[in-house]
């Protein structure tokens, strides 16, 4: 078994502990040191924190050293994938989370929250929805063994969607006029998580395959870097909860609340590109990729439209927020589920 592998296994095994530990750490320093996240809090530009921007590009760092940009020109052999991708996140996700989230704010959790109040969360819910992720899925297709080259072009093609679909499909669930997209966010957001990285990932390849051939790159160098990418999403998710340890603890209900449908919309959303991608029979390392795209978001643009529309202190901005604190726990079980389908896969062909 290579260093990367055990790296892996032995995070998997105790994943369960490892978030929980995480999520308490982050929230007790939030409550008993919050000048930490105060002052973190500060480093922002274009509503991306650069802390957590800095933790999210070393994860994604190891993903793109594996891309071999010769593999990329194949991916248009495999267009299913892509097709899975996009139907999933532009024709059936805003609207699911429309309805999901219509569901439980204004039925099932009627007597608990005011019709206004329902109505933020339901905008809050739909930017999120509306906005499939950019950066944290390289790290949850790392993570579920996904093919680097097809990740890459799965996330460019998303990003350039976003461009010309977000808005329209915002303002026609939500009802508002004078949307428009914070374009620093968007771009900003896409050069720090896709063309930096993936610019460095292949001229470190370049160099390191040059200096001292593929294979002392492939199994040498490579599983070095495996350790810096559980390291950052631990680091990540009690930075994330550190962030909100007051608002957690403060608003617990209404943090449960929002979570409910957000939950569900994101195993929903896995299961539906999960199940669609495997039934083409496209492989694990498509189909995995192309569930992860779909069910994680793109909270930076999710928090940032609702801040400009609705204000920092909107209950709008807090359901966006729980999307982000739902985000990093939820995602590495459906990484869990893929990666032991895949196990029961191999199993069965090699019965």
């Amino acid at each position: 078994m290579s260093t990367q592998q055990q790296g892996i296994g032995f995070f998997e095994k105790y994943l369960t502990a490892w978030v929980l530990a995480c999520m308490a750490i982050g929230v007790a320093i939030g409550q008993f040191m919050p000048e930490i996240p105060s002052l973190l809090s500060q480093l922002e530009y274009e509503n991306v924190s650069i802390p957590i921007a800095v933790l999210i590009w070393l994860m994604i760092f190891p993903m793109m050293m594996k891309v071999d940009f010769a593999s990329i020109k194949n991916v248009g052999k495999t267009p299913r994938g892509l097709y899975v991708t996009w139907i999933t996140n532009w024709l059936i996700k805003p609207f699911t989370m429309f309805g999901i989230a219509w569901l439980f704010f204004f039925v099932i959790f009627k007597n608990l929250l005011p019709p206004e109040l329902a109505r933020d969360y339901l905008a809050g819910a739909v930017l999120l929805g509306a906005a499939p992720c950019t950066a944290m899925v390289f790290v949850w297709s790392h993570l579920s063994r996904g093919n680097p080259a097809y990740t890459v072009v799965q996330v460019a093609t998303n990003d350039l969607i976003i461009l010309v679909a977000f808005t329209p499909i915002v303002a026609f669930l939500l009802g508002v006029s004078g949307l428009a997209i914070p374009w620093g966010t968007l771009l900003l957001s896409v050069g720090l998580f896709v063309v930096i990285p993936l610019t460095a990932g292949a001229l470190t390849r370049i160099h390191i395959t040059r200096r001292r051939g593929l294979e002392y790159f492939e199994k040498t160098f490579l599983p070095k870097w495996n350790g810096v990418t559980v390291s950052g999403l631990l680091l990540t998710l009690i930075l994330i909860f550190s962030f909100q340890g007051k608002t957690i603890l403060d608003q617990p209900l209404d943090i449960l609340l929002i979570a409910v449908p957000l939950v569900l919309q994101t195993f929903l959303i896995f299961y539906i590109a999960w199940f669609w991608a495997r039934r083409w029979g496209l492989p694990h390392e498509i189909a995995a990729p192309a569930g992860m795209i779909g069910a994680s978001n793109f909270f930076e643009l999710a928090v940032a439209v609702a801040i400009a529309l609705y204000g920092a202190k909107s209950p709008v901005a807090l359901a966006t927020i729980v999307g982000v604190l739902v985000e990093v726990p939820v995602m590495l079980t459906l990484v869990r589920i893929a990666n032991a389908a895949r196990a029961r896969s191999e199993k069965r062909s090699q019965a």
